[in-house]
C-alpha cells in the first residue's frame, strides 16, 4: 500500500572515503565509513527521522518537517567535523536536502522531492549543505542556522530553475566568504551520458533527462517484454553524480559493473560505477541472453 505525505529527503554522501580504501584497503576502510554512516543513522533517529537506506557510502533519509531535516544535516557536520577519528582519515559528508510531497512505499520512498534532495546532494560539497529556498521558507524557529543564496540550479524534470541555498551550521562562520559561490550555477552544458543498446536499439541519456523507466508495459521509456520482467521493473537516472540503477520488482535486476562479478539487485539501488557493464531484468544474464542491456557512461 502506498501513500502520499510531505516529508523532508535528506541524502548524506561521506568525502574522502575512495583514498581511503586506497590506503587502507577494503575491510579497514569500510569499518571507518561504517562508522560514519552509524553515527548519521544515530542523529537521523534522534531528530525524529527515519533511515530509509544506505547506499555505499552515502545515507538516504527522511524527516517529518523541514526543521527536522535542517537540524539534523547541522548536526551531521559538526559531529563528523570534530570527531578525531574521522578527521585523522580525513573523511567528512556533503548533505543535500529537500521538502515536499513524496510516495511512500512500503520502506522506500519515491517522487518529485526524491529527486531534488539528491539534486542538492549533487550541488554540495565537503562541509557543506545545500538545500531548495522553499524548504527553508516555511521554517521560522530554526535557532543559529543561517543561509546563503547560491543562485538557482536546474533539477530534471523541473521546467524552471529552482531557488537553492547553503545552509551556515558552523559555529564560528567569520571564515566564510559570503559572496563565495560555492556551487557552480551555470549548468547549460550537459557533460555526463549513459549510452544503452539494447536488441539493436540505441539510446542516449543526458544528466537532464527524467527517470528512465524499463518494463514489460508498453507505457515505460524502454520496453522489455519477457514474462520474468514487472510491469515497471527498474529505472535509471542521474543524481549525486552518477548514473543510478533503482529495482523496484519481484525478481529483481542484476548489474554487471565492468568485468566486476554480477550482483542481484532487489527494491534497492546501485551506481554504476564504471565505464561499462550490462543489466538484466529478472534474470541473471546467463538465463536471458537476448534481454540483456549494454550500458556506457560517457564524459564529455
Amino acid at each position: 500500500m502506498s501513500q502520499r505525505q510531505p516529508l523532508t529527503i535528506l541524502f548524506a554522501d561521506v568525502s574522502g572515503s575512495t583514498k581511503l580504501f586506497e590506503s587502507l584497503g577494503d575491510e579497514a576502510a569500510r569499518r571507518i565509513v561504517s562508522g560514519v554512516l552509524q553515527v548519521l543513522a544515530e542523529i537521523t533517529q534522534r531528530h525524529g527521522g527515519r533511515l530509509i537506506k544506505t547506499i555505499g557510502d552515502e545515507v538516504m533519509c527522511t524527516f517529518p518537517g523541514a526543521l527536522n531535516g535542517l537540524l539534523a544535516a547541522a548536526d551531521m557536520q559538526k559531529r563528523v567535523s570534530s570527531d578525531p577519528v574521522f578527521s585523522r582519515d580525513n573523511l567528512g559528508i556533503r548533505v543535500g536536502l529537500h521538502h515536499g510531497d513524496t510516495l511512500v512505499e512500503e520502506s522506500d520512498v519515491y517522487g518529485d522531492a526524491v529527486n531534488t534532495a539528491a539534486r542538492m546532494a549533487s550541488l554540495a560539497k565537503r562541509e557543506q549543505i545545500v538545500t531548495t529556498a522553499s524548504t527553508v521558507s516555511g521554517v521560522t524557529n530554526a535557532g543559529p542556522l543561517r543561509t546563503r543564496s547560491l543562485g538557482t540550479a536546474r533539477v530534471s524534470g523541473k521546467l524552471q530553475p529552482i531557488e537553492i541555498v547553503d545552509v551556515m551550521w558552523q559555529d564560528d562562520t567569520s571564515n566564510v566568504t559570503m559572496v563565495q559561490r560555492v556551487v557552480k550555477l551555470v549548468e547549460a552544458q550537459r557533460k555526463a551520458r549513459l549510452l544503452l543498446r539494447y536488441r539493436g536499439q540505441a539510446i542516449e541519456l543526458d544528466e537532464m533527462a527524467p527517470s528512465f523507466s524499463l518494463g514489460r508495459e508498453a507505457s515505460n521509456n524502454l520496453m522489455v517484454d519477457a514474462e520474468w520482467v514487472s510491469r515497471t521493473h527498474a529505472t535509471i537516472e542521474y543524481k549525486r553524480g552518477y548514473w543510478v540503477v533503482g529495482d523496484r520488482s519481484t525478481n529483481g535486476t542484476w548489474v554487471r559493473l565492468g568485468e566486476a562479478e554480477e550482483l542481484r539487485l532487489h527494491r534497492d539501488e546501485i551506481q554504476l560505477r564504471s565505464k561499462a557493464g550490462t543489466i538484466s531484468l529478472g534474470q541473471e544474464t546467463s538465463l536471458n541472453p537476448d534481454y540483456v542491456l549494454q550500458f556506457q557512461c560517457v564524459e564529455a
